[in-house]
């Protein structure tokens, strides 16, 4: 069927107004028609993610009902009979939620639905205590406005895996997205088919936060901590300054324009707190009240972005350092505390600094290296819990700002993040050095690693096929020199087999004084990412990325 003939009986046979609006704005627009129908919106380990919008590729009741329709179809082939639901502030997430779980209870397929939005981790939570089979969490994470999306998650509370995700795509490719019946809410929740999750959740799931802090009340009290908070008009808006609070900051403040949820995100249009750009607004007004610190979380509440008043202004914090020094405070202070169990283990992605590999060593642990994504360290969890050493788990983290302790849920969680940011901050406070300080001496301490992440967009469907086109020339062409800068070793991680790790699109190069450069295509977004490393001095390090930003323009353009 071409790209045409999807339009027209799309045209024909939906009754939705928004999809039909849309389809009504593309009349005509050869070059739009084929953006929204060239591919179905492919589903994987992340479930689904695009553009809100009418057609195949886009996000809408239609696309959302096919998948959730062959999802209950695999689940009800498998013998699975619950799921627990829920949704982020993204515009749409409270429609898509009902109707999910609408199409759910029409399978005789029990839901507990969550009536707000609240954290994807919460979801996650949601899954283990309530027992259910399987999760949904409707979100587009830290993607642009635009979008939004559909995370899958599985008994265990974690993010499905590429063999569980694959044994989907065959139920979901055979459903007609107009002949998906799903009811009405009222009458699954008088039948007991769907029921609303209970409050004590919400407070079971903060007392599982507020037990792994290290830190006592007074002690954060003491440090008179001013701490400014932002959720991005997102669904951390609520339960992360409540846990604030509840270590003992008193002095609290938010961003107004950006304190309740709002899937616009107006002065925000790419709420992603590893940006720069996002944390904007926070940095005037942090500024302008003389905050030590600002926290930043995205629309999901699952990834946080941190900025440290320092003598010279506010210094934005990396994913990497942030989690190297979470690490360094969660095992000193556990040691200090007697709670550190024997034989620690930390668990972090391959693209996430070997610095805080270093660190974690350096108190004893054992660090275990895991693909692209937190379902692979949830996954590892897992592990260590069907070898009865899940005690042994102290921190997951990825270089994209996601970071989890303790074992509650299996996924990043930015209210945890949150508060070990803050008490970590308090901390060093009362004894007279900041983050940022604190930072420097690790890398005197461990090494200067400077990391950087670039990104190539490929829109659309020629940049589909230009994405691919280029990833296959890297991998048939392997370079030997990266400008200058020799290659010691390149990993295809589809094909290597000297790692106990699932294949992967995943290119790794090695290389001389200490380097490093990876290539990815996002799972989330129509990117390929970059991942740069530099181990030497700073000055040192600039040069090495200029020469890897070089060849990434030349070979990626």
């Amino acid at each position: 069927m071409t790209h045409l003939e999807r339009y027209t009986l799309w045209c024909q046979k939906a009754t939705d107004k928004s999809v039909l609006d849309g389809l009504q704005a593309m009349h005509n627009n050869a070059a739009a028609i084929d953006n929204a129908f060239f591919k179905d919106l492919e589903f994987g380990t992340g479930g689904l993610r695009g553009e809100l919008g009418a057609g195949t590729n886009c996000l809408n009741v239609y696309t959302i009902a096919k998948v959730t329709q062959g999802i209950a179809l695999n689940m009800k082939a498998e013998g699975l009979k619950s799921v627990a639901v829920s949704m982020d502030s993204r515009n749409q997430s409270d429609i898509f939620s009902v109707r999910v779980a609408e199409i759910f209870a029409a399978n005789g397929i029990k839901v507990t639905l969550s009536a707000t939005c609240m954290p994807t981790p919460f979801l996650s939570y949601m899954v283990r205590q309530t027992q259910s089979d399987m999760g949904i969490m409707i979100t587009a994470s830290h993607n642009p406005a635009q979008y939004n999306g559909y995370k899958v998650y599985d008994a265990d509370g974690c993010q499905l895996t590429d063999a569980r995700a694959n044994n989907m795509i065959g139920y979901i490719e055979k459903v007609d997205p107009f002949s998906v019946q799903s009811g009405n809410i009222k009458e699954y929740i008088a039948q007991g088919l769907v029921v609303y999750a209970n409050e004590s959740l919400t407070h079971n799931y903060m007392a599982e936060v507020l037990a792994q802090s290290v830190a006592n009340t007074q002690e954060i009290q003491k440090a008179n901590l001013k701490v400014l908070f932002t959720p991005l008009n997102g669904a951390g808006y609520s339960l992360i300054p409540t846990v604030l609070k509840k270590i003992g900051i008193t002095d609290l403040h938010t961003v107004p324009e950006q304190s309740y949820p709002d899937g616009n995100f107006v002065t925000c249009p790419y709420p992603n707190p590893e940006k720069p750009e996002a944390l904007k607004l926070g940095l005037e007004l942090a500024q302008k009240i003389d905050a030590d610190i600002l926290i930043a979380t995205d629309p999901d509440a699952d990834r946080i972005g941190v900025s440290v008043k320092t003598c010279s202004g506010y210094r934005n914090l990396t994913g990497n350092e942030t989690g190297v020094l979470i690490t360094d405070y969660l095992f000193n202070r556990r040691i200090q505390n007697g709670t550190l169990p024997k034989n620690p283990v930390l668990i972090k992605t391959i693209v996430t600094t070997e610095l805080v590999s270093k660190v974690a060593t350096c108190y004893g642990a054992e660090v275990r290296n895991v693909l692209t994504g937190f379902k692979y360290i949830g996954e590892m969890i897992k592990t260590l819990e069907l070898a009865g050493e899940v005690n042994r788990y102290v921190f997951g983290l990825e270089e994209s700002c996601g970071y989890l302790a303790g074992t509650y849920v299996r996924d990043k969680d930015a209210v945890i993040a949150s508060m070990l940011v803050a008490e970590m901050a308090a901390y060093y406070k009362t004894i007279g050095i900041s983050l940022a300080e604190k930072m420097e001496e690790l890398y005197t301490k461990f090494g200067t690693y400077s990391h950087k992440l670039v990104t190539k967009e490929f829109a659309g469907a020629s940049g589909n096929a230009t994405m691919k086109k280029l990833l296959d020339s890297l991998r048939a062409n392997a370079p030997t020199h990266i400008q200058d800068i020799g290659v010691t070793k390149t990993l295809d991680y589809l094909t290597q087999t000297q790692l106990d790790l699932p294949k992967s699109n995943v290119l790794s190069y090695d290389l001389q004084g200490g380097s490093q450069l990876i290539v990815r295509p996002s799972g989330t977004e129509p990117q390929i990412k970059f991942y740069l490393t530099a181990a030497k001095t700073p000055n040192e390090n600039k040069v090495v990325f200029e020469k890897l930003e070089k060849f990434i323009a030349e070979r990626f353009g």
